[in-house]
């Protein structure tokens, strides 16, 4: 394998591709986290932990308050030919991992080199696997296995968010929804009972369904509640007897998982409904001191987040938490993958004022 180094005393533009050249899928992270734990080290205001390929580094100088920087250091597979090394063509940064979230990693980096006295606290947290399966995910098994590496009051995750503030984040769930019915020969259907056909009344509730916007602390959240797969019968010539609307619920970060299933479960009265997978959101906590003085030093709005980010990791440890970084997240794992350069040097600009 070969041996990567870092010089954080390049400008962040130039840092940025510096960790996309480094190749990085998913599982694959032990050369770029080789590179950044070794340049973590050379700052000795720095307190640096390795677990596994997770690295994790931690200003103890006693401050009143500690934040958190977070950021995945892998990107989803390589195009074929190859989408790195990165290439610089008009102001953007092109390439893998551009956007998600190579420019966000940067940032912290040129952080911890340039920042060595902040105004409080920081740890700055870079982590595995976080594309792909959430049983592979670094920042859960920190979360769990030491999650005094992750206390702290505010945490902010270098996502792409195009150079705006996302607070928090909406939940999610699955469920199969489930119609019975009776098997016989479609020849003579009278024999049977036909669940695919039940299966529109399943629909008509989706297509009936008023989604709600709930406003949690002062941000708009906008759930959705929609059939995302449907399966059913075994041949061309049998009346089925079961049919499936998988369906998926994009909840506010002001319900818990039971009080979420329990809304599907009454939308859906009279059915079976069987819970597939789910993962709570996270409030924004922008009532709390330390994300007010995040939002007041970046001067920036902020928005909810629509989707489902790792700042739920953080809820589930009552952090308050944020997705801010640069790139447009509409444009992450396309295979023409690019970042303007510019927010990535006002990201971490940005950042300077808060902590400086």
């Amino acid at each position: 394998m070969p041996i990567h180094t870092l010089d954080l005393t390049r400008d962040v533009v130039t840092l940025t591709a510096d960790l996309c050249d480094i190749a990085s899928v998913s599982t694959q992270e032990r050369a770029i986290a080789d590179a950044v734990e070794a340049a973590l080290l050379s700052l000795p205001h720095l307190d640096v932990v390795r677990d596994g390929n997770v690295v994790v580094a931690r200003t103890e100088l006693g401050r009143d308050e500690r934040v958190v920087l977070a950021g995945h250091l892998d990107t989803v597979p390589l195009t074929d030919p190859p989408n790195i090394p990165v290439r610089r063509v008009d102001g953007m940064l092109v390439g893998r991992g551009t956007t998600d979230m190579k420019g966000g990693v940067a940032v912290q980096l040129a952080l911890a080199a340039r920042v060595p006295d902040p105004s409080r606290d920081v740890t700055f947290i870079f982590y595995d696997c976080e594309e792909i399966e959430e049983e592979f995910n670094g920042l859960k098994r920190i979360g769990e296995q030491q999650p005094d590496l992750l206390d702290a009051e505010f945490a902010v995750l270098l996502e792409p968010t195009n150079g705006g503030i996302e607070g928090g984040c909406k939940g999610t769930l699955r469920v199969d929804v489930v119609t019975k019915g009776i098997s016989a020969h479609s020849a003579r259907p009278w024999n049977g009972h036909n669940a695919i056909h039940d299966a529109g009344d399943v629909l008509a509730r989706l297509t009936a369904y008023e989604p709600a916007t709930v406003q949690v602390d002062g941000l708009d959240y906008h759930e959705a509640l929609n059939a995302v797969g449907i399966s059913g019968g075994i041949a061309g010539n049998v009346i089925p007897d079961v049919c499936t609307v998988s369906v998926n619920y994009r909840f506010a970060p002001d319900k818990s998982a039971e009080e979420a299933l329990a809304h599907v479960q009454q939308v859906f009265s009279g059915y079976d409904v069987t819970l597939g997978d789910c993962a709570i959101g996270a409030r924004p906590g922008l009532d709390q001191p330390a994300a007010q003085a995040f939002v007041d030093a970046l001067g920036l709005p902020v928005v909810a987040k629509e989707g489902w980010t790792d700042v739920a990791r953080f809820a589930a440890l009552d952090i308050p938490a944020v997705n801010f970084g640069p790139g447009d997240p509409n444009l992450a794992h396309t295979d023409d993958e690019r970042c303007p350069e510019q927010q990535i040097e006002d990201a971490l600009a940005a950042l300077t004022r808060w902590l400086a």
